[in-house]
């Protein structure tokens, strides 16, 4: 290796399903236009710059994480460093979208060629073993395919869009850990079986339903799909307060359907679908809203 090379792993939101990847059934999911950047420049030995403002925890993880990748990946001689525009813990995918960003330098670095997105998945999905144990696999999927995605373990179907699909990322705030979140509906879903089967069943035939609405570009049908959606994330007991909250506010605002994105709990992010959310955008910053906007799938503008 005799240049820096340069890498992206974008973020990702859950479009429709959430927690039920976890049970076997589909999500909806997309990459976003924020996430993880990644250079490495040649050293003598595999190393990592670790960003700052990390918590003791955190350090550790990624210290690991990159230590498995490093040995996955032939030991290449390179210097890695990072900068993210994700915040951690809100549901975007952040250590997906920077174990993929890590990956591709890596295999870059040891092979002198672009990775594959097969390879990028594999290697990926072994730092994200370290960060969560046993992942499901749609963040760093869906990082490395960079679109819209029909997720089910083991099966990726890549979604078309005719019209754009744009939403509006709100941030509510620090949350609990995923953990806490999958631990307490894991204990709920064990206690009543077949009515929580029944709730993901359910939500599993939302997320068939918003991928046709999203590949016709029929925006309505998928911001009712995304109402319904939110209402049965509630009905598992992943949503607050503080996240119905902002879910309103995003409806009252002009969004085709909100809902929140990822594990939920007493914080975390919520999206809102909009044919263009730029006024909205303004709007709730005004007002102290930490929020972005990010086109999903569809056509771009030149």
């Amino acid at each position: 290796m005799s240049i820096r090379i340069t890498a992206f792993g974008p973020g990702k939101i859950i479009l429709l399903g959430e927690h039920g990847v976890v049970y076997g059934h589909p999500a909806l999911a997309a990459s976003i236009s924020r996430g993880v950047r990644a250079w490495g420049e040649p050293s003598d030995v595999p190393q990592l710059e670790l960003p700052e403002g990390l918590s003791d925890a955190h350090r550790d993880a990624l210290e690991r994480a990159f230590v498995r990748a490093t040995k996955k990946a032939g030991h290449p001689n390179v210097s890695v460093h990072l900068e993210s525009q994700l915040p951690l813990s809100m549901g975007l995918g952040s250590s997906g979208a920077l174990a993929v960003a890590v990956s591709r330098v890596l295999l870059e670095a040891k092979h002198a060629r672009p990775a594959t997105p097969k390879q990028v998945e594999a290697l990926a999905f072994e730092m994200e073993k370290e960060f969560h144990g046993t992942p499901s696999g749609v963040d760093h999927t869906t990082s490395a395919r960079g679109t819209m995605i029909v997720f089910r373990k083991g099966q990726v179907r890549e979604v078309t869009a005719k019209k754009p699909v744009k939403v509006l990322v709100a941030l509510v705030g620090p949350r609990a850990g995923t953990k806490v979140t999958v631990g307490a509906l894991r204990e709920r879903q064990a206690q009543w079986p077949a009515r929580y089967r029944r709730l993901f069943q359910e939500i599993g035939r939302l997320v068939g339903e918003g991928a046709k609405a999203a590949a016709a570009g029929d925006l309505p049908a998928l911001g009712d799909v995304m109402n319904l959606n939110q209402g049965l994330l509630n009905a598992l007991g992943l949503s607050s307060p503080r996240l119905e909250d902002m879910v309103f506010r995003l409806r009252a605002t002009g969004a085709l359907g909100a809902k929140l994105t990822g594990a939920g709990g007493d914080g975390g992010a919520v999206i809102g679908l909009f044919p263009e959310p730029e006024v909205a955008l303004v709007r709730l910053r005004r007002e102290g809203i930490d929020c972005f906007a990010s086109q999903l799938a569809g056509p771009r503008a030149l």
